[in-house]
């Protein structure tokens, strides 16, 4: 392993970034000095020269020694933590905390493009729980200074000493402010309290199961070419009356593009803090009963293109679906509304705050320029420029803000139909793991989100010798932490909204994350450290907020990972198909990691039959994108296959010589018997669906994400008519048995 240079090396680590990894063999490899200098430059650190290396070594040991607080703190509640502060040397300093002040009223009227902008929600400011931007008078707390000694240092020709407070175990969880004073200046920074652990509110209701699907994928006859939300209200209602179950989960359901063309993977959102409109059930919005005759008439019109297509078998055809739900939208939205429903409109606009006019001005931008290239001056959403343009497209920013109340209304009575139809937890949310390069979230948070690089994963045994490149831009540590983790903090708001818990996809990413420079191959990465201690937290205070339990969907974790989530109360999800040891066989179901949600397969593997039949080895074969010999695949398949049956019949789930279906059944009548807290029933699983929805590598050989809900035999499964399938109702039948 070749040697990097030493300053390059004490650079990197200085700035959280890894010099070496395991790759595929499990040999340890080192990063190159070209990829460290192009990751350190992601970062802001220059570092392609040795005298840009000494430079950036000299800054990066005195940054923080320049700042009189740190960029932003997070603590545990129920533990003193002691923060430096950072003060001319000999100089008196005082510290205070000003506790997070109880929402004020929401003001009803005046909107955000009508008038002055929405109060800022930044660090320096102290904002409510709503993240509307109101305040009140905060209770402050002084801190004692502790008794540590640190030696002075000169930085930057001014001698600076580091003075110790300790931050009191006993705050109340939420966002304070942490103050500073000495020799008449002041400092702000965000104090943010996370429970030592989040308190699981459904820790007591014993194991519990539901329908994991993709939304899109599950069409009624009333919709227009893809499942949404009307269909997802159905979907939780019908499960629960019939099946008994106690949650579905649908998926991400994250923002897509406002134009063509329109991303069909659901884990490549614009935003991940806003819904996709593509999901919104146009007849069902309150004012479309109350349209005149021609307006009514209009609605159907734009309609009748897509209306057919939920009974065609050919792929979902987005594009199409949009155009015809955006025409019939516009006119939805110009009908008048009443004074309740406006003043409902006004305040989750004003809950929502800053973030959602910044997406829906990037929306009203995208849709305004088309193809054209953005001129730089609207690349900055802060810019003169912007605020011009805003305003001469305050309707369209409008509209797009009013989407996202409608998609928000909607999502909430689905939530609520399943809780009321008896699911004890309804609605499971999904959160992608990251967002499209050029998207909403990259405009509206330019300095959050790292340029020029992309997350992925290297090589390894899970992925292969030659890694995976996701073209997810990564948060940026540094600038994250400086914005008080506002941006992590709002988007985790908006997501736990109607839901009854939240799976987080590659909640891996907030340990560590794989950073590819530029056009390079996946094996050309690093990785950067982040402070999982502040993002977890976050994640914990939030959900715990939220009253929602949080499941961590990462099948690259490692044991310490696991054993941290654990410990912070965060459930971790099991593919039983991927984690089964070398020999296929299984465990004894008493044997299983307790207290996880699991289900047989993932999202980018096919259902559970045609993936034992290795038919995803001869859809990659026929793609040409396999990386080793079909033969050995298998021959792999077929002894993994015996061995899981073996295990099976041995504990008594299925027969010795069980059918497909009896095959199937044991292995969810297996994760019934596991200790497991939520056991997921692929939708596709339960009709006999063959197909897999994603085949990686694919590109457009296949139509990844765009595969309507089908039986064995390739006949469309309608939402209606899930109940007539004899196989899903033989493995409800199984799902319900005593244990």
């Amino acid at each position: 392993m070749p040697e990097l240079p030493e300053d390059l090396a004490e650079l990197a680590e200085l700035c959280g970034v890894q010099t070496v990894f395991t790759d595929a063999a499990g040999t340890t490899r080192r990063v190159s000095p070209s990829t460290l200098a192009a990751v350190l430059g992601a970062l802001g650190v220059p570092a392609a020269s040795p005298s840009a290396i000494a430079e950036s070594t000299a800054r990066v040991r005195d940054d923080e020694w320049r700042e009189m607080l740190p960029p932003a703190v997070v603590v545990r509640q129920g533990t003193e933590t002691r923060v430096p502060v950072h003060v001319t040397d000999g100089s008196s300093v005082s510290c205070w905390i000003e506790l997070e002040p109880a929402a004020a009223p929401v003001p009803p009227g005046a909107m955000p493009w009508r008038v002055a902008p929405v109060p800022s929600t930044g660090r320096r400011g102290v904002s409510s729980p709503a993240g509307d931007g109101t305040t009140s008078l905060p209770v402050t707390r002084h801190l004692d200074q502790a008794d540590v000694l640190v030696e002075p240092r000169i930085v930057d020709s001014r001698k600076v000493g580091r003075a110790t407070f300790a931050v009191p175990g006993d705050l109340p969880l939420g966002w304070h402010s942490l103050h500073a004073e000495s020799d008449g200046a002041t400092a702000t920074t965000t104090l943010v309290v996370t429970p030592d652990r989040l308190e699981n509110p459904q820790a007591s209701a014993g194991q519990l199961w539901g329908f994991l699907t993709q939304l899109y994928s599950v069409r009624s006859r009333d919709s227009w070419g893809i499942g949404d939300l009307a269909d997802l209200a159905d979907l939780a209602w019908l499960t629960a009356n019939n099946a008994g179950a106690d949650f579905v989960a649908p998926g991400p359901l994250q923002a897509t593009e406002p134009t063509a063309p329109v991303t069909d993977s659901p884990y490549l959102p614009t935003s991940r803090r806003f819904l996709s409109p593509l999901y919104i059930r146009v007849e069902d919005i309150r004012e479309t009963a109350y349209l005149s005759s021609a307006d009514r008439s209009l609605v159907e019109w734009a309609g009748e293109p897509v209306r057919d297509l939920s009974g065609d078998d050919a792929p979902i055809d987005r594009e199409a679906v949009w155009d015809a739900k955006k025409s019939a939208l516009e006119v939805v939205f110009t009908a008048a509304r009443s004074a309740a429903r406006q003043t409902a409109f006004d305040e989750f606009v004003l809950g929502q705050g800053r973030g959602l006019v910044d997406f829906a001005t990037w929306c009203a931008i995208a849709e305004h320029l088309g193809d054209q290239e953005w001129p730089p001056d609207l690349l900055d959403p802060t810019s003169s420029a912007v605020a011009t343009l805003r305003g001469s497209l305050k309707d369209r920013v409008e509209f797009y803000c009013w989407l996202q109340w409608v998609a928000d209304e909607q999502l909430r009575r689905a939530h609520r139909v399943g809780l009321e139809a008896g699911m004890r937890v309804g609605v499971v949310r999904e959160l992608a793991s990251g967002v499209h390069p050029e998207g909403a979230d990259v405009w509206v948070q330019p300095v959050a989100l790292a340029r020029g690089v992309s997350v992925g994963v290297p090589p390894s045994s899970a992925v292969g010798p030659e890694g995976r490149n996701r073209g997810l831009p990564p948060w940026h540590p540094r600038e994250l932490a400086k914005a008080g983790y506002a941006p992590f903090r709002d988007m985790l708001r908006t997501t736990l909204r109607h839901c009854g818990a939240l799976r987080v996809g590659h909640i891996g990413d907030l340990f560590r994350s794989w950073w590819i420079p530029g056009a390079t191959r996946a094996t050309a990465g690093a990785y950067v450290t982040y402070d999982h201690e502040a993002l977890i937290g976050i994640l914990c205070l939030e959900a715990q907020r939220a009253g929602v339990p949080l499941i961590a969907d990462d099948a690259l974790l490692d044991d310490t990972q696991r054993d941290y989530l654990a410990d912070r109360g965060i459930l971790t999800a099991s593919v039983l198909l991927a984690d089964q040891a070398g020999s296929g066989e299984l465990v004894p179901p008493q044997e299983f990691r307790p207290g996880g949600f699991v289900t047989p397969t993932p999202p980018d593997l096919p259902p559970t039959a045609s993936c034992l039949a290795g038919e995803h080895i001869d859809l990659a074969e026929r793609l040409g994108i396999l990386t080793e010999d079909a033969q050995v695949l298998r021959s792999r398949a077929r002894s993994r296959r015996e061995a899981l049956m073996t295990s099976l019949s041995r504990a008594g789930m299925t027969t010795f010589d069980p059918s497909e279906r009896e095959l199937v059944e044991g292995l969810y009548r297996y994760l019934r018997d596991t200790p497991a807290a939520f056991v997921a029933v692929n939708l596709a699983d339960a009709v006999g669906e063959r197909r897999t929805q994603a085949q990686l590598g694919a590109g457009d050989g296949y139509p990844n994400w765009r595969i309507p809900l089908a039986d064995g035999s390739g006949t469309l499964v309608m939402l209606e008519d899930l109940f007539e399938s004899a196989r899903l109702r033989s493995l409800v039948t199984v799902l319900n048995e005593e244990a």
